[in-house]
């Protein structure tokens, strides 16, 4: 490990709005922000570009970026420091494993921003919006709460639209190209490091926002399989 990331994993550990893998959190985030506001994740933090950008704009919101790399989380973490916000926190672990931290309802919203889009059929299940993720989701999120994707990967807007109407879920906003809509917000301005890089060279960003209040029948999850597997979707 480099000396940089030693550095940064030493200090994180005396970050107070850094928790790392923490015990008996899940219903006590209110406790830990000191406030009833709600809450807002951002999955797949990297460096918390999301988490900050969305704190500057909302004084009155909780939020809480989520990654496993410490190294990562440090910038984020540093920079909401430096500015006093201090309803950003972030917390270290892997995605598989955050329904272990947070209760019922506790949750109203959920950002994924420019996450891994597993491009291999078969690392398809790894993709953050596949079903066997959004089940992991209902566990904490509200009834009426929302899923935001924003990512340059065709293949994984595709495949979370695919997701969609297959279960039958509530699609809010739906654009092929952020930054040529008339409806972009500041909200969907933030950029993070990764959308500068443009690394599926696709020269778009691709935007859906989406509710998961219903059940998604596990059933349904051979029926996308097959679909991905007869190249309807990649």
């Amino acid at each position: 490990m480099g000396q940089k990331k030693l550095i940064r994993f030493e200090e994180i550990n005396g970050f107070s709005n850094v928790l790392q893998y923490p015990k008996d959190i899940a219903g006590k985030w209110h406790s830990h922000f000191n406030n009833q506001h709600p809450i807002t994740l951002e999955l797949a933090c990297g460096k918390g570009e999301y988490a900050v950008g969305l704190g500057r704009l909302y004084p009155i919101r909780n939020f809480i970026g989520v990654d496993i790399k410490g190294n990562r989380i440090w910038r984020g973490a540093k920079t909401a420091i430096e500015e006093n916000l201090h309803h950003v926190a972030f917390l270290r672990t892997q995605i598989d494993q955050v329904a272990n931290y947070f209760a019922a309802n506790e949750v109203a919203e959920i950002w994924i921003t420019f996450p891994d889009p597993q491009l291999r059929f078969s690392r398809m299940k790894k993709r953050l919006t596949h079903p066997r993720f959004l089940r992991l989701y209902s566990q904490f999120l509200q009834p009426d709460g929302v899923i935001h994707l924003k990512t340059d990967s065709p293949v994984l807007y595709q495949f979370t639209k695919t997701v969609i109407n297959l279960y039958g879920l509530e699609l809010l906003l739906d654009t092929d190209d952020v930054h040529n809509w008339p409806q972009i917000n500041n909200e969907l301005k933030i950029k993070t490091h990764y959308e500068g890089l443009d690394i599926a060279q696709s020269n778009r960003i691709h935007y859906l926002q989406f509710k998961l209040n219903k059940h998604l029948p596990v059933e349904k999850d051979n029926i996308l399989k097959q679909i991905c597997s007869e190249g309807h979707i990649d």
